[in-house]
């Protein structure tokens, strides 16, 4: 290899030409029907030490501070877009699935690989809790590649225990790798640690939020870019804080974003593009370092073992965990058939994988390789079938794009109104009625409305058309009693 590869100019200039190539892989994969993910995975390969790039990239330590910062920010963003109303239906729900489904995965995981890779049980157990979190950004990546969503309450569920198992797989491979390290550790002591773990990080999280919406109403910074600064160091100092305080960092980060996410504060629309940005970035950077770290050498030797452990973990621990997790609930067979299908694994892996090579565990770099098979097959086999399934299922329905507001409001911390779109559906009591027939609260202002990407200035009597978007500015209570009293929307 040549010298040069080692200089500043030519590492920045890799670095940005990978990145570039990974943004322009995202159309191949929306034209082409292959999951983006797998791309960034295979572009890391080609790009690595074993590969045509020959680009050197062996640093577990990088790797994971890397992974741990990505990581954050993914879900910080995750909790930013989650609004309680839709989560909290589903909330028992979702920690079930975090919890027990976690540790149902881990077991039924370990047990197969302790017997199929000749491990110790605790070593099987290590690798499972490794590869128990699934990752929503990967799933709602590729459905948004394609033309349906969820129906229901699913996709709310997915995004809710993908935020919340991670947090739980993390501390179950820290747990089992102080087990495997001091044996004299009992059952006990791990679970103190699990309850420690949680408790520090759900309530530092909480008052983390509360301290980070209040700094931000208050602070006035000469610039508005420098908020989105801002919270990058309120999330890194968030998880590093209670990291160190022996809590969950990550459940942490992700409370934060929930509180600032369903709160209002200055700059809100602008931080929450921001931080979507980063999060796409995130997850191309941890990709890239997978396929970057699994040396295609080594690969032929743990295919067999890691293709099985994949199929497994798809047909049987994932299934089981979710008919068992949610046995108590009511949701139907097919919408526990398609949780189980949903089961991806991303970004989570690939960081929990490092945390062995650093503690120098036997077996742990063939950790790192199963898991490259065992994610790379998770999003080729679920990724690539996965709208097919959903509509196979009947749960899918017509993707119903996102309007881009022209309008941008930034709510102050004593502001009681909101600024939302209301689409009137085809099948909606609104259509070819006149504006002031509705009835409309008095606080209830429709601001503009978007009619085939034109935007038109509502009068009185203007007729509504299905397909129309109403950009509302109203309060939470008037809102409500425009959706009790009419059925158009869904209430807030």
């Amino acid at each position: 290899m040549s010298e040069s590869f080692l200089h500043p100019e030519s590492s920045l200039a890799i670095a940005a030409a990978l990145l570039i190539v990974a943004v322009l892989c995202s159309l191949a994969s929306s034209r082409f029907g292959v999951p983006a993910l797998v791309l960034f995975l295979l572009l890391g390969m080609l790009a690595g030490s074993d590969g045509p790039g020959h680009v050197p990239f062996n640093d577990a330590y990088l790797a994971q501070l890397l992974g741990i910062a990505a990581l954050s920010l993914i879900l910080f963003e995750g909790g930013l877009h989650t609004k309680w109303r839709s989560i909290k239906p589903v909330l028992y729900q979702g920690i079930s699935l975090a919890t027990l489904g976690v540790v149902i995965a881990t077991l039924l995981v370990g047990a197969f690989a302790s017997w199929l890779l000749h491990f110790d049980f605790r070593y099987g157990l290590l690798l499972g809790a490794i590869v128990s979190s699934t990752d929503a950004a990967a799933v709602f990546n590729i459905l948004n590649s394609s033309s349906s969503q969820l129906t229901g309450r699913l996709q709310a569920l997915l995004e809710l225990e993908s935020a919340i198992n991670d947090p739980m797989a993390a501390c179950l491979t820290l747990g089992l790798v102080e087990w495997i390290q001091h044996p004299e550790l009992s059952a006990w002591s791990l679970f103190f640690l699990f309850v420690q773990q949680m408790s520090i990080g759900g309530l530092l999280g909480w008052l983390f939020g509360k301290a980070s919406i209040w700094i931000i109403d208050r602070i006035k910074l000469d610039s508005e870019g420098l908020y989105a600064v801002l919270t990058v160091g309120f999330i890194l100092l968030i998880y590093g804080t209670t990291a160190f305080l022996h809590g969950s960092g990550f459940l942490a980060v992700y409370m934060v974003g929930l509180m600032m996410g369903n709160a209002n504060f200055t700059y809100k629309k602008s931080l929450i593009r921001f931080h979507e940005s980063m999060a796409w970035l995130m997850q191309i950077v941890m990709f890239l370092a997978l396929g970057l770290l699994a040396l295609p050498s080594r690969l032929p030797s743990v295919a067999g073992p890691g293709i099985f452990l994949a199929l497994f973990l798809i047909f049987v621990a994932r299934p089981v965990s979710v008919f068992v997790g949610l046995a108590l609930t009511k949701l139907k067979f097919k919408e526990k058939l398609l949780i189980s299908w949903v089961g991806l694994r991303g970004a989570v892996p690939i960081v929990l994988a490092t945390f062995p090579m650093l503690a120098r565990l036997d077996h742990s770099t063939g950790f790192f390789d199963v898991v490259f098979f065992i994610v790379l097959t998770s999003v080729l086999l679920q990724g690539t079938l996965l709208e097919s399934v959903a509509k196979w299922l009947g749960v899918a329905k017509p993707w119903i794009k996102k309007p881009r507001s022209p309008i941008e409001f930034v709510p102050t911390r004593k502001s009681k109104n909101e600024f939302v779109e209301i689409t009137v559906n085809t099948d909606s009591a609104m259509a070819g009625q006149t504006i002031a027939s509705l009835n409309l609260p008095v606080e209830f202002l429709i601001v503009l409305i978007d009619r085939d990407e034109e935007y038109i200035v509502p009068k009185g009597n203007m007729e509504l058309q299905a397909g129309d978007i109403l950009m509302v500015l109203s309060n939470r209570e008037q809102l409500n009693q425009f959706c009790d009293l009419t059925g158009f929307c869904a209430p807030l």
